[in-house]
C-alpha cells in the first residue's frame, strides 16, 4: 500500500493528465492540420448556441480544440498541437492570425450568461493542465474579445478592436477567481501602439476596467481544486481529507429513509448524435449549393471582395470560385483576387 501512495504522489507531481476527455466529436479535419510551431495564449470563447449544434459545427469545421459543455463534459475536437480555426481574424501584440500560436477552447454558454459551477471547474481544470504544459501564465489566458479585432468599414474607418465579444465573461475578476487565474490582460498592446482603435468602449471596460456583471452569480473565493470535491483516496493523499475507510465506505454518509429520502436523480441530458460532417472542403459550385452556400456577388473592377462579404471576406468559411475552381477565403492570397471571381457564403 506505500508503494503504491508513493508511485501515485509522483504521479500527481507530475502533471500527468488527470481529466477525462471524450473523443466523440474529434474533427475529421484533424490530420490536415499542420502541427503550430509555438504556443502562446489560452484563448477561451463563448458558443453562443447549445451543445448539439455547436459540436457538430465545431467537429465539422475543426474550429477548436476542446468544447466544455453545460454539464462539464470535455470534448477533444483537434488535437492540441495542431492548428484549430478558432480566432479568426485576430491580433495580439503585432501578431496577427492567433490561431498560429494558441489554443481556443469553446464554453457552451453566453458571452453575457454566468455559467453553472460544474462547467466552470472544468474549464479550470482543463485551463490549468493546458498552463501547465506549455508554460502560459494566467495574464495569456484570455477571451476571444482580447484578441478578434474588426477590419474598416462605413461604420468605423480603421481596423478597430470590438468585433466580438464572445468569451467577453472570462474577462472579468469574479469568473477569474473561480477558474484560479489571479491576474489578467492590465491593457490593449496594439491600441496602445495605435495598431488597432477602440471600437466597443464597454467591451474595453469589461476587458481592461472594473465592469464586472459575474459578482452576484459567483463566491468571492474560488471553488475547491479538481480532486478535492469529493474526498477519498486522491484527496486523502493530497493531505485535503482523512484516510478512506475501506471496511466501512458508508462511514459519515446520511442514511437514507422515510424522513431521509435519497435526492432525485440528476436530470439526464441525451447524447448528441455523431454529426454526418463532410471531410473536405467544397470541390464546385453544385457542391456548395448543396452545403447551403449562397451566391453573393462577383469581384468587378469597381466591387471589391471586402464590398461582397465584408469583413468575412477571408473567412475560412467563404468560398471564391473561377475557372471551375473553388478557393477557400482563408487560404486566398489577396494579390490572386481578379475580377470575374464569384463569392459565396451561408
Amino acid at each position: 500500500m506505500r508503494v503504491f501512495a508513493l508511485l501515485f504522489l509522483a504521479f500527481l507531481a507530475s502533471g500527468a493528465s488527470a481529466i477525462d476527455i471524450s473523443n466523440r466529436y474529434r474533427s475529421p479535419r484533424n490530420a490536415e492540420r499542420r502541427v503550430r510551431k509555438s504556443t502562446e495564449l489560452i484563448v477561451l470563447h463563448t458558443t453562443e448556441a447549445p451543445a448539439r449544434s455547436s459540436l457538430n459545427k465545431l467537429c465539422e469545421r475543426g474550429e477548436a480544440h476542446y468544447c466544455v459543455t453545460e454539464v462539464g463534459t470535455v470534448y477533444r475536437i483537434i488535437d492540441r498541437d495542431r492548428v484549430a480555426f478558432h480566432a479568426g481574424r485576430s491580433m495580439w501584440n503585432g501578431k496577427e492570425d492567433v490561431d498560429e500560436f494558441s489554443v481556443g477552447i469553446e464554453c457552451v454558454g453566453y458571452h453575457d450568461k454566468a455559467m453553472d459551477m460544474v462547467q466552470i471547474r472544468a474549464i479550470r481544470d482543463l485551463v490549468k493542465e493546458l498552463q501547465k504544459m506549455y508554460k502560459i501564465p494566467d495574464e495569456r489566458v484570455v477571451c476571444h474579445s482580447h484578441v478578434a479585432y474588426g477590419a474598416p468599414n462605413k461604420w468605423q474607418k480603421k481596423n478597430h478592436r470590438g468585433r466580438k465579444r464572445c468569451g467577453m465573461l472570462f474577462a472579468m475578476p469574479s469568473v477569474r477567481t473561480q477558474l484560479g487565474l489571479t491576474r489578467r490582460p492590465a491593457s490593449d498592446a496594439d491600441v496602445r501602439a495605435k495598431r488597432l482603435v477602440v471600437g466597443d468602449d464597454y467591451l474595453r471596460r469589461v476587458l481592461y476596467g472594473s465592469v464586472d456583471t459575474m459578482k452576484a452569480s459567483y463566491p468571492k473565493t474560488p471553488s475547491p481544486t479538481q480532486g478535492q470535491e469529493g474526498g477519498g483516496l486522491l484527496s486523502w493523499l493530497r493531505g485535503n481529507a482523512k484516510k478512506p475507510d475501506n471496511k466501512n465506505p458508508d462511514a459519515g454518509k446520511p442514511q437514507i429513509s422515510a424522513k431521509n429520502p435519497p435526492p432525485p436523480p440528476p436530470k439526464l441530458v441525451p447524447a448528441p448524435t455523431a454529426p454526418a460532417a463532410p471531410t473536405s472542403p467544397p470541390k464546385s459550385i453544385a457542391e456548395l449549393k448543396s452545403r447551403g452556400y449562397v451566391f453573393k456577388g462577383s469581384v468587378t473592377k469597381g466591387v471589391t471582395a471586402s464590398k461582397i462579404a465584408g469583413s468575412r471576406w477571408n473567412s475560412k468559411d467563404t468560398y471564391y470560385t473561377i475557372r471551375n475552381k473553388v478557393i477557400p477565403g482563408n487560404t486566398i492570397d489577396p494579390a490572386h483576387i481578379e475580377n470575374g471571381m464569384g463569392i459565396w457564403m451561408k
